[in-house]
């Protein structure tokens, strides 16, 4: 079989959602100039705010998940009023989320968090984005599942922009720009989604309640395991050596992250496909995207170091010329761990063994700690560089052995491509057991 047919729409999919996130990226990065050169404790506690907003949409995003992995199984249709229901919870959960972050910015004293109240008051409607867009990606409609993506940031990037012509930019009013994009972005991504829901009578959920509500709390702690893979060092540079050196080293971590520009794109391109319950299909269209994904990324790291040495210092200012070394320390890792987004896809939505995922983060978060203990209080921002590498790099190790075991592929895949044996239909795992 040839591999053409597939690899032409993963190829236009992936560049049409490249597209957007490279549009995306583009407002991303002027909003960290707009905030970086107000100085690196200003950028410290904006990249913590936006990591605790990141851990709220993780723990919501199970019920997106779970909406694109029954979208996926049934080629693109769902009950009437699924979605609708789905929303609600979210919506529901965001309250319960909201009541938790006020009371946490009640008793903090230091910047982010007592500011975390203007979180609260836009739980609701931010985790409304993730539930309505795992309707499009189950449904592989990639021109809604990025509006989303483009519109937060051009809001945020807009108030900022705004303020700046007042004189009237502070830590306070910059966190209040990010929450109030989330919100409007939250607010038009529900409403939409609702509306395409069909009226009428529901006919039965596609997962079992029971099952439904297992994968949804499995997706939460996975996710919420795998920011913590990712930002759990942002956290302890904070804490051990200060604000101003968790703004440098934020930098160097959001530089060094946008290699998985490439990865995300393929991967998102190829979800809805991934979930197919041809256990054939599903692991050859896994092993293209991580091939991909790794040849993309492994490419594209050296030409970002060095446009980061050349423009980091003269575009956001002298003091984040400490980026650089963090950076070149991250980019390994960052690097090798592209492959992990479309491994997850097809852990979760194929396999429908989201712990797999946790497994895989939860090592790489061990690793991580374990070495950044050591390295943080001794190197600093560097040293969390280095830890976070070392937990990447050994993480999707196994992660890939777990997959070629499971997929029934030899290593040498990895580098060959699928084998002529495996395209004609030697993987012969029945997809009943591939859930």
């Amino acid at each position: 079989m040839s591999s053409q047919p597939s690899q032409r729409p993963l190829l236009s999919g992936a560049a049409l959602n490249l597209g957007a996130k490279l549009l995306a990226v583009g407002l991303g990065l002027a909003i960290l100039v707009a905030v970086a050169r107000l100085g690196p404790a200003v950028q410290g506690a904006f990249a913590l705010f936006v990591a605790v907003e990141s851990a709220l949409v993780t723990l919501g995003s199970g019920l997106g998940l779970l909406l694109a992995r029954e979208v996926s199984q049934r080629r693109g249709a769902l009950p009437a009023g699924r979605a609708r229901r789905l929303l609600g919870a979210a919506v529901l959960f965001g309250i319960v989320a909201a009541a938790v972050l006020a009371a946490w910015a009640v008793v903090a004293q230091a910047d982010p968090y007592r500011h975390l109240w203007l979180l609260a008051l836009v739980a609701p409607l931010t985790l409304m984005v993730p539930t309505a867009t795992g309707l499009w990606m189950g449904q592989g409609r990639l021109l809604a599942l990025n509006l989303p993506l483009v519109a937060a940031p051009a809001v945020v990037l807009a108030v900022l922009l705004a303020a700046a012509t007042l004189h009237s930019s502070t830590v306070v009013l910059v966190l209040a720009a990010w929450a109030a994009g989330k919100a409007a972005v939250g607010l038009a991504a529900g409403a939409v989604a609702w509306c395409e829901d069909r009226a009428g009578p529901a006919e039965p959920a596609p997962t079992a309640p029971r099952e439904a509500w297992r994968f949804v709390a499995v997706i939460a702690v996975t996710n919420l395991v795998s920011l913590a893979n990712y930002r759990a060092t942002l956290f302890l540079v904070e804490r051990l050596r200060g604000l101003s050196e968790a703004g440098v080293y934020s930098v160097a971590v959001q530089v060094a992250e946008l290699l998985w520009l490439l990865s995300s794109a393929v991967t998102v391109a190829a979800y809805h496909r991934i979930g197919s319950p041809d256990a054939r299909e599903a692991a050859a269209l896994t092993l293209r995207a991580v091939r991909i994904n790794l040849g993309a990324t492994l490419a594209a790291a050296p030409l970002l170091a060095l446009l980061a040495w050349a423009l980091l210092p003269a575009v956001l200012g002298a003091a984040y010329a400490g980026a650089i070394v963090p950076l070149v320390l991250l980019l390994p890792g960052v690097a090798g761990y592209a492959a992990a987004s479309s491994l997850s896809a097809y852990y979760t939505n194929h396999r429908g063994r989201p712990q797999w995922s946790a497994g895989i983060a939860g090592l790489s978060l061990a690793i991580t700690l374990a070495v950044a203990a050591l390295a943080v209080p001794r190197l600093g921002a560097p040293g969390a560089a280095l830890a976070t590498s070392a937990g990447y790099l050994l993480a999707i190790a196994v992660a890939l052995r777990l997959f070629l075991r499971d997929a029934g592929l030899p290593a040498a895949a990895l580098w060959r491509g699928l084998p002529e044996r495996a395209a004609a239909g030697e993987n012969e795992r029945p997809a009943s057991t591939s859930r």
